[in-house]
């Protein structure tokens, strides 16, 4: 369900007051629009066939993907098919076991994703048991599919870039360093994560990016 625009601008109007960097790069870039998506194992089942490849060649292979599967919403359809089969359909060996495995955690029970724990910690722990997804993968998934306010993927190279730029640092912060500089910005992490991504994408320098899969 992601951030909503009302909330986005909520969350960034608070920044702004907090950070003046924030308030100079929002006069700049704007508000971002709302990133969306839909909650759920298929969505994570998405994440996975993008990995590493381009938003084109992933959407290329997801269609491949649902042709194969007839209802990609099923997890129970991806185990009824061979690895040279899902293979045909695009996926490499690994990407199959991914696909595999967060099939049979979502069947399992063991994934609950309609009822993920509400501290945010507990709910990437239980995400980052399906393999190949990691902490990032998680964290942008409660992001775009749950709407959580307060998610911060520090990981991120963009979001460390564009922070960097946004507060005049002189070199790109660590993750540990970019962490602490946000602490002060709870609860309001999540729209300053999509804001960095907007900026990054808005900012001149950066004008490639416009085709990132971010």
């Amino acid at each position: 369900m992601g951030l909503s625009a009302e909330q986005l601008r909520t969350s960034l109007d608070a920044l702004a007051e907090r950070e003046p960097a924030f308030a100079a790069a929002l006069a700049y870039a704007g508000y971002p629009e709302p990133r969306i998506r839909e909650r759920g194992y298929v969505t994570l089942l998405r994440t996975i066939v993008g990995q590493q490849v381009s938003y084109k060649a992933a959407d290329a292979v997801w269609k491949k993907l649902e042709a194969l599967l007839g209802d990609a919403s099923d997890p129970a359809r991806i185990a009824t098919k061979t690895d040279e089969e899902l293979r045909a359909a695009g996926l490499s060996r690994q990407k199959s076991g991914y696909a595999r495995s967060l099939a049979d955690e979502v069947l399992s029970g063991r994934l609950d994703l309609a009822n993920l724990p509400d501290d945010d910690e507990e709910a990437i722990a239980q995400l980052v048991r399906v393999k190949g997804i990691g902490r990032w993968s998680a964290e942008i998934y409660l992001l775009f599919a749950e709407g959580r306010l307060d998610v911060w993927p520090a990981g991120d190279l963009a979001v460390q870039v564009e922070i960097g730029r946004i507060l005049g640092l002189p070199e790109r912060p660590s993750e540990k360093q970019i962490r602490e500089l946000a602490e002060g910005w709870r609860p309001h992490r999540s729209a300053a994560t999509v804001f960095a991504w907007h900026h990054y994408m808005f900012d001149p320098e950066t004008k490639a990016a416009k085709n990132s899969a971010i």
